[in-house]
Protein backbone atom coordinates (compact mmCIF):
# COMPACT_ATOMS: atom_id res chain seq x y z
CA UNK A 1 0.00 0.00 0.00
CA UNK A 2 1.58 2.92 -0.86
CA UNK A 3 1.94 5.68 1.78
CA UNK A 4 -0.75 7.60 3.39
CA UNK A 5 0.85 10.75 3.73
CA UNK A 6 2.33 11.10 -0.22
CA UNK A 7 4.35 14.12 0.65
CA UNK A 8 5.06 14.28 -3.11
CA UNK A 9 1.73 14.34 -4.66
CA UNK A 10 -0.32 17.89 -5.57
CA UNK A 11 -3.25 17.11 -3.86
CA UNK A 12 -6.39 17.49 -6.52
CA UNK A 13 -9.10 19.46 -4.34
CA UNK A 14 -11.73 18.78 -6.14
CA UNK A 15 -11.49 15.38 -6.12
CA UNK A 16 -11.60 15.46 -2.17
CA UNK A 17 -14.71 17.82 -2.40
CA UNK A 18 -16.42 15.14 -4.45
CA UNK A 19 -15.38 12.50 -1.95
CA UNK A 20 -16.60 14.82 1.00
CA UNK A 21 -19.62 14.90 -0.61
CA UNK A 22 -19.64 11.40 -1.59
CA UNK A 23 -18.66 10.29 2.38
CA UNK A 24 -21.68 13.35 3.50
CA UNK A 25 -24.39 11.55 1.31
CA UNK A 26 -24.11 8.38 2.25
CA UNK A 27 -23.63 9.16 6.52
CA UNK A 28 -26.73 10.38 5.46
CA UNK A 29 -27.92 7.24 4.39
CA UNK A 30 -26.79 5.38 6.72
CA UNK A 31 -28.75 7.04 9.45
CA UNK A 32 -31.88 6.77 7.45
CA UNK A 33 -31.55 3.27 6.61
CA UNK A 34 -30.79 2.57 10.47
CA UNK A 35 -32.97 4.92 11.98
CA UNK A 36 -31.82 2.71 15.82
CA UNK A 37 -28.21 3.26 15.08
CA UNK A 38 -28.77 7.07 14.59
CA UNK A 39 -31.02 7.39 18.01
CA UNK A 40 -27.97 6.14 19.74
CA UNK A 41 -26.02 8.88 17.83
CA UNK A 42 -28.64 11.22 19.27
CA UNK A 43 -29.70 12.25 15.96
CA UNK A 44 -33.87 12.42 16.69
CA UNK A 45 -34.94 12.69 12.82
CA UNK A 46 -35.85 8.89 12.93
CA UNK A 47 -37.24 8.45 16.21
CA UNK A 48 -40.69 6.92 15.49
CA UNK A 49 -38.79 4.13 13.06
CA UNK A 50 -37.19 0.78 12.93
CA UNK A 51 -34.80 -0.56 10.26
CA UNK A 52 -36.46 -1.99 7.23
CA UNK A 53 -34.94 -5.51 7.58
CA UNK A 54 -37.21 -7.54 4.65
CA UNK A 55 -35.24 -9.55 1.95
CA UNK A 56 -35.89 -6.61 -0.68
CA UNK A 57 -34.46 -3.64 1.31
CA UNK A 58 -30.91 -5.66 2.68
CA UNK A 59 -30.81 -6.51 -1.09
CA UNK A 60 -31.61 -3.03 -2.17
CA UNK A 61 -28.71 -1.58 0.06
CA UNK A 62 -26.30 -4.14 -0.80
CA UNK A 63 -26.95 -3.16 -4.82
CA UNK A 64 -26.32 0.34 -4.11
CA UNK A 65 -23.15 -0.77 -2.17
CA UNK A 66 -21.92 -2.33 -5.33
CA UNK A 67 -22.47 1.35 -6.56
CA UNK A 68 -20.31 3.31 -4.06
CA UNK A 69 -17.73 0.81 -4.37
CA UNK A 70 -17.63 0.97 -7.98
CA UNK A 71 -17.17 4.92 -8.20
CA UNK A 72 -14.60 4.36 -5.55
CA UNK A 73 -12.66 2.12 -7.03
CA UNK A 74 -12.84 4.42 -10.33
CA UNK A 75 -11.03 7.16 -8.54
CA UNK A 76 -7.51 7.95 -8.82
CA UNK A 77 -6.35 7.76 -5.07
CA UNK A 78 -2.63 8.70 -6.07
CA UNK A 79 -4.29 12.33 -6.44
CA UNK A 80 -4.80 12.27 -2.95
CA UNK A 81 -2.59 12.45 0.59
CA UNK A 82 -2.76 12.98 4.01
CA UNK A 83 -6.40 12.82 5.71
CA UNK A 84 -7.76 12.75 2.20
CA UNK A 85 -5.83 9.59 1.32
CA UNK A 86 -7.07 8.50 4.96
CA UNK A 87 -10.29 9.14 4.26
CA UNK A 88 -10.46 7.36 1.17
CA UNK A 89 -8.25 4.08 2.25
CA UNK A 90 -10.81 3.69 4.92
CA UNK A 91 -13.95 4.18 3.27
CA UNK A 92 -13.48 2.06 0.34
CA UNK A 93 -11.97 -0.73 3.09
CA UNK A 94 -15.38 -0.22 5.30
CA UNK A 95 -17.67 -0.77 1.31
CA UNK A 96 -15.44 -3.59 0.18
CA UNK A 97 -15.63 -5.57 3.59
CA UNK A 98 -19.63 -5.37 3.61
CA UNK A 99 -19.82 -7.13 -0.18
CA UNK A 100 -17.80 -9.53 0.35
CA UNK A 101 -19.33 -10.60 3.61
CA UNK A 102 -22.95 -10.60 2.32
CA UNK A 103 -23.01 -13.82 -0.06
CA UNK A 104 -22.28 -15.59 3.12
CA UNK A 105 -25.96 -14.20 4.18
CA UNK A 106 -25.33 -14.41 7.60
CA UNK A 107 -27.69 -10.68 8.21
CA UNK A 108 -30.54 -14.30 8.20
CA UNK A 109 -29.41 -14.64 11.32
CA UNK A 110 -30.95 -11.40 13.28
CA UNK A 111 -30.11 -12.17 16.60
CA UNK A 112 -28.69 -14.12 19.03
CA UNK A 113 -28.84 -15.04 23.12
CA UNK A 114 -27.43 -11.24 23.83
CA UNK A 115 -28.64 -9.45 21.89
CA UNK A 116 -31.81 -8.50 19.18
CA UNK A 117 -35.36 -7.72 18.69
CA UNK A 118 -36.13 -10.00 21.88
CA UNK A 119 -34.34 -7.21 23.49
CA UNK A 120 -34.76 -3.58 21.60
CA UNK A 121 -36.82 -1.91 24.76
CA UNK A 122 -32.94 -1.35 25.85
CA UNK A 123 -33.07 1.40 23.05
CA UNK A 124 -34.99 3.91 24.85
CA UNK A 125 -31.98 4.19 27.60
CA UNK A 126 -30.07 5.57 24.76
CA UNK A 127 -32.82 7.82 24.13
CA UNK A 128 -33.74 11.41 25.76
CA UNK A 129 -37.40 12.00 26.73
CA UNK A 130 -37.67 16.01 27.26
CA UNK A 131 -40.40 16.95 25.23
CA UNK A 132 -44.42 15.71 24.06
CA UNK A 133 -42.42 14.66 20.70
CA UNK A 134 -39.87 12.65 22.13
CA UNK A 135 -42.22 10.45 23.53
CA UNK A 136 -44.68 10.80 20.82
CA UNK A 137 -41.85 9.66 18.64
CA UNK A 138 -41.69 6.38 20.78
CA UNK A 139 -44.52 5.90 20.92
CA UNK A 140 -44.70 5.98 17.33
CA UNK A 141 -41.61 2.81 17.22
CA UNK A 142 -44.10 1.13 19.33
CA UNK A 143 -47.44 1.21 17.07
CA UNK A 144 -44.31 0.33 13.91
CA UNK A 145 -42.78 -2.94 16.14
CA UNK A 146 -45.34 -5.08 14.23
CA UNK A 147 -44.43 -5.21 11.12
CA UNK A 148 -40.44 -5.06 12.16
CA UNK A 149 -41.24 -8.02 14.28
CA UNK A 150 -42.74 -9.83 10.70
CA UNK A 151 -39.74 -9.09 8.85
CA UNK A 152 -37.16 -10.18 11.01
CA UNK A 153 -39.67 -13.91 11.15
CA UNK A 154 -39.39 -13.93 7.70
CA UNK A 155 -35.76 -13.26 7.78
CA UNK A 156 -35.36 -16.43 10.42
CA UNK A 157 -37.66 -18.57 8.18
CA UNK A 158 -35.77 -17.75 4.96
CA UNK A 159 -32.71 -18.59 7.59
CA UNK A 160 -34.23 -22.31 8.51
CA UNK A 161 -34.41 -22.66 4.57
CA UNK A 162 -30.93 -21.73 4.29
CA UNK A 163 -29.38 -23.63 7.08
CA UNK A 164 -27.98 -20.06 8.50
CA UNK A 165 -28.90 -20.71 12.08
CA UNK A 166 -27.34 -20.28 15.60
CA UNK A 167 -26.26 -23.65 17.30
CA UNK A 168 -29.33 -24.71 19.61
CA UNK A 169 -27.64 -24.69 23.18
CA UNK A 170 -26.95 -20.73 22.50
CA UNK A 171 -30.50 -20.37 21.45
CA UNK A 172 -32.14 -22.10 24.35
CA UNK A 173 -31.55 -19.11 26.32
CA UNK A 174 -33.76 -16.61 24.25
CA UNK A 175 -37.18 -18.18 24.50
CA UNK A 176 -37.56 -16.84 28.23
CA UNK A 177 -35.74 -13.69 27.01
CA UNK A 178 -39.17 -13.36 25.01
CA UNK A 179 -41.45 -14.41 27.69
CA UNK A 180 -40.25 -11.36 29.47
CA UNK A 181 -41.77 -9.13 26.95
CA UNK A 182 -45.29 -10.56 27.54
CA UNK A 183 -47.02 -9.04 29.96
CA UNK A 184 -50.77 -8.54 30.74
CA UNK A 185 -50.33 -5.29 32.24
CA UNK A 186 -48.86 -2.81 29.47
CA UNK A 187 -47.38 -0.62 32.44
CA UNK A 188 -45.18 -3.32 33.61
CA UNK A 189 -43.81 -3.94 30.01
CA UNK A 190 -39.93 -3.38 29.60
CA UNK A 191 -41.22 -0.75 26.54
CA UNK A 192 -43.19 1.25 28.98
CA UNK A 193 -40.36 2.55 30.94
CA UNK A 194 -40.15 5.62 29.48
CA UNK A 195 -43.24 6.72 30.67
CA UNK A 196 -43.13 6.20 34.38
CA UNK A 197 -41.10 9.29 34.55
CA UNK A 198 -42.50 12.02 32.72
CA UNK A 199 -40.88 15.55 33.10
CA UNK A 200 -42.56 18.12 34.65
CA UNK A 201 -42.72 20.52 31.91
CA UNK A 202 -45.17 18.48 30.38
CA UNK A 203 -48.43 19.03 31.20
CA UNK A 204 -50.59 16.56 33.04
CA UNK A 205 -53.10 16.48 30.26
CA UNK A 206 -50.24 15.38 27.50
CA UNK A 207 -48.53 12.97 30.27
CA UNK A 208 -52.13 11.24 30.47
CA UNK A 209 -52.48 11.07 26.75
CA UNK A 210 -49.02 10.09 26.51
CA UNK A 211 -49.53 7.29 28.77
CA UNK A 212 -52.53 6.07 27.25
CA UNK A 213 -51.30 5.83 23.83
CA UNK A 214 -48.40 4.02 25.22
CA UNK A 215 -50.51 1.44 27.12
CA UNK A 216 -52.59 0.70 23.80
CA UNK A 217 -49.46 0.38 21.37
CA UNK A 218 -47.66 -2.13 23.73
CA UNK A 219 -51.12 -4.66 24.55
CA UNK A 220 -52.39 -4.13 20.71
CA UNK A 221 -49.07 -4.39 18.95
CA UNK A 222 -46.20 -5.13 21.12
CA UNK A 223 -47.78 -8.10 23.45
CA UNK A 224 -49.10 -9.97 20.50
CA UNK A 225 -45.82 -9.50 18.39
CA UNK A 226 -43.72 -10.90 20.88
CA UNK A 227 -46.65 -13.81 21.41
CA UNK A 228 -46.30 -14.49 17.79
CA UNK A 229 -42.48 -14.45 17.78
CA UNK A 230 -42.61 -16.87 21.14
CA UNK A 231 -44.66 -19.36 19.03
CA UNK A 232 -42.65 -18.99 16.03
CA UNK A 233 -39.23 -19.22 18.27
CA UNK A 234 -39.94 -22.30 20.33
CA UNK A 235 -41.91 -24.34 17.80
CA UNK A 236 -39.72 -23.58 14.36
CA UNK A 237 -36.90 -22.26 14.64
CA UNK A 238 -35.80 -23.40 17.96
CA UNK A 239 -36.28 -27.31 16.69
CA UNK A 240 -34.65 -26.06 12.91
CA UNK A 241 -31.22 -24.96 14.90
CA UNK A 242 -27.95 -26.82 14.88
CA UNK A 243 -27.62 -29.51 16.94
CA UNK A 244 -23.69 -29.57 17.17
CA UNK A 245 -21.62 -25.98 17.14
CA UNK A 246 -19.42 -24.15 15.08
CA UNK A 247 -19.39 -22.09 11.81
CA UNK A 248 -18.15 -24.99 9.66
CA UNK A 249 -21.54 -26.25 9.45
CA UNK A 250 -22.76 -23.28 7.80
CA UNK A 251 -23.12 -23.38 4.12
CA UNK A 252 -19.21 -22.78 2.62
CA UNK A 253 -18.69 -22.59 6.70
CA UNK A 254 -14.90 -22.73 5.99
CA UNK A 255 -14.30 -19.74 3.83
CA UNK A 256 -17.18 -17.47 5.61
CA UNK A 257 -15.04 -18.78 9.13
CA UNK A 258 -11.87 -17.70 7.33
CA UNK A 259 -13.63 -14.23 5.67
CA UNK A 260 -14.48 -13.80 9.43
CA UNK A 261 -10.72 -13.80 10.72
CA UNK A 262 -9.74 -11.61 8.06
CA UNK A 263 -12.63 -9.12 9.26
CA UNK A 264 -12.26 -8.81 12.19
CA UNK A 265 -8.49 -8.97 12.74
CA UNK A 266 -8.08 -7.19 9.41
CA UNK A 267 -4.87 -8.64 8.99
CA UNK A 268 -4.37 -11.80 6.16
CA UNK A 269 -4.62 -14.15 9.13
CA UNK A 270 -5.96 -18.03 8.40
CA UNK A 271 -7.32 -19.75 11.58
CA UNK A 272 -4.57 -21.92 11.68
CA UNK A 273 -1.96 -19.18 12.37
CA UNK A 274 -4.58 -17.33 14.80
CA UNK A 275 -4.56 -20.79 16.79
CA UNK A 276 -1.17 -21.06 16.87
CA UNK A 277 -0.38 -17.68 17.78
CA UNK A 278 -3.65 -17.98 20.85
CA UNK A 279 -0.91 -21.29 22.19
CA UNK A 280 2.08 -19.32 22.46
CA UNK A 281 0.28 -16.48 24.59
CA UNK A 282 -1.39 -18.86 26.02
CA UNK A 283 2.35 -20.31 27.58
CA UNK A 284 3.31 -17.53 28.07
CA UNK A 285 0.98 -15.77 30.07
CA UNK A 286 0.36 -19.03 32.38
CA UNK A 287 4.32 -18.77 33.41
CA UNK A 288 3.54 -15.52 34.26
CA UNK A 289 0.38 -16.47 36.05
CA UNK A 290 2.50 -19.36 37.91
CA UNK A 291 4.60 -16.40 39.38
CA UNK A 292 2.15 -14.92 40.86
CA UNK A 293 1.27 -18.16 42.61
CA UNK A 294 4.79 -18.30 43.73
CA UNK A 295 4.73 -14.85 45.02
CA UNK A 296 1.79 -15.49 47.39
CA UNK A 297 2.87 -18.38 48.69
CA UNK A 298 0.43 -20.63 47.29
CA UNK A 299 1.77 -24.29 47.71
CA UNK A 300 -1.08 -26.49 45.77
CA UNK A 301 -1.39 -27.13 42.14
CA UNK A 302 -1.90 -23.77 39.37
CA UNK A 303 -5.77 -26.00 39.25
CA UNK A 304 -6.03 -25.95 43.22
CA UNK A 305 -4.79 -22.23 43.20
CA UNK A 306 -7.57 -21.36 40.45
CA UNK A 307 -10.25 -23.17 42.55
CA UNK A 308 -9.12 -21.34 45.43
CA UNK A 309 -9.65 -18.02 43.86
CA UNK A 310 -12.91 -18.54 42.42
CA UNK A 311 -14.35 -20.19 46.19
CA UNK A 312 -12.22 -17.72 48.45
CA UNK A 313 -15.15 -15.70 50.10
CA UNK A 314 -13.13 -12.43 50.43
CA UNK A 315 -12.61 -12.08 46.95
CA UNK A 316 -16.23 -11.32 46.18
CA UNK A 317 -18.33 -8.84 47.66
CA UNK A 318 -21.73 -10.04 48.91
CA UNK A 319 -24.37 -7.66 47.62
CA UNK A 320 -24.96 -6.28 44.19
CA UNK A 321 -24.62 -2.30 46.40
CA UNK A 322 -21.02 -3.18 47.53
CA UNK A 323 -20.11 -4.30 44.24
CA UNK A 324 -21.22 -1.45 42.78
CA UNK A 325 -19.48 0.79 45.09
CA UNK A 326 -16.42 -1.04 44.56
CA UNK A 327 -16.48 -0.13 40.80
CA UNK A 328 -17.54 3.75 41.22
CA UNK A 329 -14.30 4.00 43.82
CA UNK A 330 -11.51 2.27 41.42
CA UNK A 331 -12.63 4.44 38.33
CA UNK A 332 -12.87 7.54 40.86
CA UNK A 333 -8.92 6.24 41.70
CA UNK A 334 -7.82 5.82 38.23
CA UNK A 335 -8.92 8.79 36.30
CA UNK A 336 -6.48 11.47 37.84
CA UNK A 337 -3.52 9.37 36.88
CA UNK A 338 -4.59 10.09 33.57
CA UNK A 339 -2.21 12.58 32.54
CA UNK A 340 0.61 10.51 33.32
CA UNK A 341 0.03 8.79 29.61
CA UNK A 342 -1.97 11.24 27.69
CA UNK A 343 -1.22 14.56 26.19
CA UNK A 344 -5.35 14.95 25.20
CA UNK A 345 -7.60 13.47 27.13
CA UNK A 346 -11.66 13.33 25.85
CA UNK A 347 -14.13 16.25 27.23
CA UNK A 348 -17.13 14.05 27.10
CA UNK A 349 -17.38 12.30 30.40
CA UNK A 350 -18.82 8.65 31.24
CA UNK A 351 -20.87 7.33 33.62
CA UNK A 352 -21.02 4.27 35.37
CA UNK A 353 -24.25 2.08 35.23
CA UNK A 354 -25.62 -1.94 36.13
CA UNK A 355 -26.69 -3.73 33.40
CA UNK A 356 -29.96 -3.69 33.19
CA UNK A 357 -31.60 -7.11 35.14
CA UNK A 358 -33.66 -8.45 32.72
CA UNK A 359 -30.45 -8.76 30.50
CA UNK A 360 -28.06 -9.54 33.38
CA UNK A 361 -27.74 -13.11 33.51
CA UNK A 362 -27.28 -13.96 29.78
CA UNK A 363 -24.53 -11.23 28.87
CA UNK A 364 -21.32 -10.81 30.11
CA UNK A 365 -19.03 -8.75 33.05
CA UNK A 366 -19.29 -5.60 31.33
CA UNK A 367 -19.64 -3.40 28.56
CA UNK A 368 -19.48 0.19 27.07
CA UNK A 369 -21.63 2.44 25.59
CA UNK A 370 -20.55 5.11 23.28
CA UNK A 371 -21.55 8.71 24.14
CA UNK A 372 -23.90 10.42 21.83
CA UNK A 373 -22.60 12.46 18.25
CA UNK A 374 -23.08 15.40 20.21
CA UNK A 375 -21.76 14.96 23.17
CA UNK A 376 -25.01 15.68 24.91
CA UNK A 377 -25.56 12.25 26.23
CA UNK A 378 -22.05 10.58 28.11
CA UNK A 379 -20.00 7.76 27.62
CA UNK A 380 -21.51 4.99 29.90
CA UNK A 381 -19.41 1.98 31.65
CA UNK A 382 -22.42 -0.78 32.30
CA UNK A 383 -21.15 -3.28 34.78
CA UNK A 384 -23.00 -7.01 35.84
CA UNK A 385 -24.42 -6.91 39.64
CA UNK A 386 -26.30 -10.24 38.79
CA UNK A 387 -24.68 -13.23 41.70
CA UNK A 388 -21.88 -10.28 42.79
CA UNK A 389 -20.36 -13.55 44.47
CA UNK A 390 -19.15 -15.04 41.06
CA UNK A 391 -17.74 -11.81 40.29
CA UNK A 392 -14.25 -11.30 41.72
CA UNK A 393 -12.89 -8.20 43.13
CA UNK A 394 -9.29 -8.88 41.21
CA UNK A 395 -10.96 -8.46 38.20
CA UNK A 396 -12.35 -5.07 38.70
CA UNK A 397 -9.00 -2.85 37.46
CA UNK A 398 -8.32 -4.49 34.48
CA UNK A 399 -12.01 -4.73 33.56
CA UNK A 400 -12.42 -0.64 34.08
CA UNK A 401 -9.16 -0.04 32.46
CA UNK A 402 -10.25 -1.75 29.10
CA UNK A 403 -14.49 -0.53 29.36
CA UNK A 404 -13.99 2.85 30.55
CA UNK A 405 -10.60 4.61 31.18
CA UNK A 406 -7.84 4.49 29.25
CA UNK A 407 -9.52 1.81 27.01
CA UNK A 408 -12.93 2.05 25.60
CA UNK A 409 -14.13 5.50 26.53
CA UNK A 410 -10.79 7.21 26.39
CA UNK A 411 -10.77 6.40 23.10
CA UNK A 412 -14.07 6.23 21.56
CA UNK A 413 -14.96 9.40 23.21
CA UNK A 414 -11.62 11.19 20.82
CA UNK A 415 -12.85 9.89 18.15
CA UNK A 416 -16.36 11.27 18.66
CA UNK A 417 -14.74 14.36 19.35
CA UNK A 418 -12.36 14.24 15.83
CA UNK A 419 -12.80 17.95 13.73
CA UNK A 420 -12.47 18.15 10.15
CA UNK A 421 -13.17 14.64 9.58
CA UNK A 422 -16.50 12.76 7.86
CA UNK A 423 -18.79 11.60 9.73
CA UNK A 424 -18.38 8.24 9.33
CA UNK A 425 -14.43 8.79 10.76
CA UNK A 426 -15.66 8.97 13.99
CA UNK A 427 -18.11 5.60 14.54
CA UNK A 428 -16.02 3.58 12.52
CA UNK A 429 -15.39 0.56 14.46
CA UNK A 430 -12.71 -1.66 13.21
CA UNK A 431 -12.87 -4.27 15.95
CA UNK A 432 -9.08 -5.16 16.30
CA UNK A 433 -8.19 -1.74 16.95
CA UNK A 434 -10.75 -0.68 19.05
CA UNK A 435 -10.76 -3.94 21.23
CA UNK A 436 -7.04 -4.48 21.05
CA UNK A 437 -6.67 -0.89 22.13
CA UNK A 438 -8.94 -2.08 25.34
CA UNK A 439 -6.58 -5.08 26.04
CA UNK A 440 -3.67 -2.77 25.32
CA UNK A 441 -5.31 -0.37 28.38
CA UNK A 442 -5.22 -3.18 30.49
CA UNK A 443 -1.60 -3.14 30.39
CA UNK A 444 -1.20 0.58 31.50
CA UNK A 445 -2.81 -0.57 34.80
CA UNK A 446 0.77 -0.04 36.19
CA UNK A 447 1.72 3.11 35.08
CA UNK A 448 -1.42 4.68 36.49
CA UNK A 449 -1.11 3.08 39.91
CA UNK A 450 -3.00 -0.36 39.75
CA UNK A 451 -2.44 -3.80 40.57
CA UNK A 452 -0.38 -3.12 43.56
CA UNK A 453 -2.15 -6.03 44.90
CA UNK A 454 -0.42 -9.24 43.37
CA UNK A 455 -4.15 -10.86 43.18
CA UNK A 456 -4.95 -7.85 41.40
CA UNK A 457 -1.96 -8.15 38.49
CA UNK A 458 -3.12 -12.15 38.13
CA UNK A 459 -6.61 -11.02 37.51
CA UNK A 460 -5.03 -8.70 34.48
CA UNK A 461 -2.92 -11.45 33.53
CA UNK A 462 -6.37 -13.57 34.14
CA UNK A 463 -8.25 -11.22 31.58
CA UNK A 464 -5.36 -11.18 29.12
CA UNK A 465 -4.95 -15.20 29.25
CA UNK A 466 -8.54 -14.88 28.74
CA UNK A 467 -8.15 -13.22 25.75
CA UNK A 468 -5.27 -15.80 24.30
CA UNK A 469 -7.32 -18.14 25.12
CA UNK A 470 -10.28 -16.85 23.06
CA UNK A 471 -8.29 -17.37 19.99
CA UNK A 472 -7.85 -21.24 21.08
CA UNK A 473 -10.92 -21.89 21.46
CA UNK A 474 -12.82 -19.31 18.91
CA UNK A 475 -10.87 -21.32 16.01
CA UNK A 476 -11.29 -24.18 17.83
CA UNK A 477 -14.68 -24.30 17.77
CA UNK A 478 -15.31 -23.03 14.31
CA UNK A 479 -12.44 -24.35 12.53
CA UNK A 480 -11.30 -27.54 13.91
CA UNK A 481 -14.68 -28.58 15.23
CA UNK A 482 -14.18 -28.63 19.18
CA UNK A 483 -17.49 -29.18 21.77
CA UNK A 484 -18.30 -26.60 23.45
CA UNK A 485 -16.78 -28.75 26.38
CA UNK A 486 -13.34 -28.52 25.37
CA UNK A 487 -13.70 -24.99 24.96
CA UNK A 488 -15.24 -24.76 28.83
CA UNK A 489 -12.40 -26.95 29.95
CA UNK A 490 -9.53 -25.01 28.26
CA UNK A 491 -10.62 -21.64 30.01
CA UNK A 492 -10.77 -23.72 33.43
CA UNK A 493 -7.69 -25.04 32.94
CA UNK A 494 -5.84 -21.75 32.69
CA UNK A 495 -8.26 -18.70 34.28
CA UNK A 496 -9.31 -17.82 37.45
CA UNK A 497 -12.48 -16.98 36.05
CA UNK A 498 -15.86 -18.10 37.40
CA UNK A 499 -17.70 -20.86 35.88
CA UNK A 500 -21.03 -18.64 35.10
CA UNK A 501 -18.18 -16.27 33.07
CA UNK A 502 -16.74 -19.08 31.20
CA UNK A 503 -19.70 -20.58 30.24
CA UNK A 504 -21.21 -16.90 29.21
CA UNK A 505 -18.13 -16.46 27.43
CA UNK A 506 -17.95 -19.63 25.61
CA UNK A 507 -21.54 -19.06 24.59
CA UNK A 508 -20.88 -15.46 22.97
CA UNK A 509 -18.03 -17.06 21.20
CA UNK A 510 -20.15 -19.54 19.59
CA UNK A 511 -23.38 -16.93 18.76
CA UNK A 512 -20.41 -14.29 17.10
CA UNK A 513 -17.91 -16.46 15.04
CA UNK A 514 -14.65 -14.69 15.12
CA UNK A 515 -14.85 -12.04 16.79
CA UNK A 516 -13.27 -12.40 20.04
CA UNK A 517 -10.05 -12.94 18.23
CA UNK A 518 -9.60 -9.11 17.36
CA UNK A 519 -8.98 -8.41 20.97
CA UNK A 520 -5.19 -10.47 21.67
CA UNK A 521 -4.37 -9.66 17.58
CA UNK A 522 -4.93 -5.92 18.11
CA UNK A 523 -3.85 -6.01 21.19
CA UNK A 524 -0.06 -7.81 19.97
CA UNK A 525 -0.14 -5.24 16.90
CA UNK A 526 0.02 -2.39 19.40
CA UNK A 527 2.79 -3.54 21.61
CA UNK A 528 4.57 -4.33 18.78
CA UNK A 529 4.47 -0.66 17.44
CA UNK A 530 5.59 0.74 20.75
CA UNK A 531 8.36 -1.66 21.32
CA UNK A 532 9.22 -0.49 17.52
CA UNK A 533 9.17 3.20 18.42
CA UNK A 534 11.20 2.35 21.96
CA UNK A 535 13.76 0.62 19.91
CA UNK A 536 14.40 3.34 17.02
CA UNK A 537 13.99 6.74 19.07
CA UNK A 538 15.67 5.75 22.35
CA UNK A 539 15.64 8.18 24.75
CA UNK A 540 13.43 10.63 22.89
CA UNK A 541 10.39 7.94 23.16
CA UNK A 542 7.50 9.89 24.81
CA UNK A 543 4.87 6.75 25.73
CA UNK A 544 2.09 10.17 25.36
CA UNK A 545 3.33 11.35 22.15
CA UNK A 546 2.93 7.91 21.31
CA UNK A 547 -0.11 7.77 22.50
CA UNK A 548 -1.48 10.50 20.46
CA UNK A 549 -0.22 8.97 17.12
CA UNK A 550 -2.59 5.42 17.79
CA UNK A 551 -4.90 7.54 19.03
CA UNK A 552 -5.17 10.77 16.41
CA UNK A 553 -7.31 9.16 13.30
CA UNK A 554 -9.60 7.30 15.11
CA UNK A 555 -10.30 3.90 14.41
CA UNK A 556 -8.38 2.20 11.75
CA UNK A 557 -7.05 -1.31 10.60
CA UNK A 558 -4.37 -2.66 11.41
CA UNK A 559 -2.32 -2.59 8.66
CA UNK A 560 -3.35 1.34 8.44
CA UNK A 561 -2.12 2.08 12.03
CA UNK A 562 0.90 0.54 10.96
CA UNK A 563 1.79 3.03 8.62
CA UNK A 564 0.82 6.03 10.59
CA UNK A 565 2.91 4.66 12.98
CA UNK A 566 6.13 4.25 10.94
CA UNK A 567 5.17 7.64 8.94
CA UNK A 568 5.58 9.06 12.72
CA UNK A 569 8.94 7.79 13.63
CA UNK A 570 9.95 8.83 9.98
CA UNK A 571 9.43 12.40 10.81
CA UNK A 572 10.63 11.99 14.00
CA UNK A 573 14.33 10.84 12.63
CA UNK A 574 14.25 13.74 10.18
Amino acid sequence: MPAIAQEKVSPDKSLAEELNKLYADEWETTLREAPTFASHLGDLRYNDRWSDVSLEAIERRHQHQKQVLARLQATDASKLAGDDRLNYLLYRHQIATDIEEYPFRWWLVPLNQREGIQDENSLADALRFNSVKDYEDWIGRLRAFPPYMDQTIALMRRGIAEKIVQPKIVMRRVPDQIQRQIVENPEESLYYKPLKKIPDNISPADQERLKGAAAAAIKEGIVPAYRKFHKFFSEEYLPACFDQIGAWQLPRGGEFYALRCRVFTTTKLTPDEIHDIGLKEVARIRAEMGAIQKQVGFEGTFQQFLEHLRTDKRHYYETPEELMEGYLSLCKRIDPQLTKLFRKLPRIPYGLEPIPQHIAPDTTTAYYRQPSADGSRAGTYFVNLYRPEMRPKYEMEALSLHEAVPGHHLQIALATELENVPQFRKFTGFTAYVEGWGLYAERLGEDLGCYKDPYSKFGQLTYEMWRAVRLVVDTGMHHKRWTREQAIALFKENTAKTDLDIVNEVDRYIAWPGQALAYKIGELKIRELRARAQQQLGEQFDVREFHDVVLRDGAVPLDILEQLVDEWLKEKKL
